[in-house]
């Protein structure tokens, strides 16, 4: 197979690996294919970023109307918070282009090792806790319910600390827009450990979200060349046939599970940006 053949198959695997994780954990996939085309690919960190925002918005147009069908996705929820989030977004395609790649690369893995920390904190913190996590609704306009087929029953919760939420929605995409991860990275976790909302309504409401956050930010980054055309839509496509799977596996798995998987995630890939930061 000649060597373009060959980059093309791998950048579809790239994109559909992104795809199952972007479903699955709320993240619209950039926090595997950043990294991958990058330390993969040799492309470089703004025009992965951009390539990443485009497989953003094709894992939310996949994965935002199912879960939202389902009902696993708290829309309201969704909609009040994303009206940061684009702010932050806007601002941070602005800011893009007048960062170096290096600046970059060491915030992305930051960001991911306390991720990673706090999930797994949560993760151990003991049954006692883990029982207590999620108030029942009381009827306020943002609480939501869904049905947990791991679970076989109908979880209810209350959204708490909306402040919280919204500040962190301003800072999500911002970041979403300098590093192509969709924000969901920041808003996902939040969501679970600080204001109440199960860890598979947290990452089904982010997906619901992150498209609009991502196309903010990518016209930023259109207009400014950064968008490789054969990359963003050959990973595009396997993106959306990664996001099936994705979901399908969202169904089948515990809440604890998805969390494990979370922090998993954001450990390996801190490590590896990190490694690219010292090397320089």
């Amino acid at each position: 197979m000649p060597q373009e053949a060959w980059r093309i198959a791998l950048l579809l695997a790239a994109g559909a690996a992104s795809g199952v994780i972007g479903a699955l954990l709320g993240l619209g996939g950039g926090i595997f294919l950043v990294p991958a085309l990058v330390l993969g690919f040799g492309v470089p960190m703004h025009q992965a970023v951009a390539a990443s925002l485009v497989a953003v918005i094709a894992t939310s147009s996949a994965a935002g109307a199912r879960n939202a069908e389902a009902g696993v996705a708290n829309v309201r929820l969704g909609m009040t918070l994303e009206t940061a989030t684009v702010l932050g977004a806007l601002a941070g395609a602005l800011l893009a282009h007048r960062v170096s790649n290096r600046v970059l690369l060491g915030l992305f893995a930051s960001l991911q090792l306390a991720v990673s920390v706090m999930l797994w904190r949560r993760r151990s913190a003991g049954t006692t806790a883990g029982a207590n996590a999620f108030a029942p609704a009381v009827g306020g306009l943002l609480d939501g319910s869904y049905y947990d087929p791991a679970q076989g029953r109908t979880i209810h919760y209350s959204v708490r600390n909306m402040p919280t939420a919204l500040s962190t929605s301003l800072g999500a995409g911002l970041l979403s827009a300098l590093l192509g991860v969709g924000g969901g990275i920041l808003k996902v976790p939040v969501l679970h450990l600080f204001c109440g909302v199960p860890m598979k309504a947290a990452t089904a409401t982010s997906n619901f979200m992150i498209g609009v956050t991502a196309a903010a930010s990518a016209v930023v980054y259109l207009r400014e060349g950064y968008v490789p055309a054969l990359i963003s839509a050959t990973v595009a496509l396997g993106v959306v046939a990664g996001t099936q799977g994705g979901l399908a596996l969202s169904r089948r798995m515990s809440e604890s599970g998805v969390r494990r998987v979370f922090a998993a995630v954001t450990l390996v890939m801190a490590c590896a940006m990190l490694r690219r930061v010292i090397a320089g």
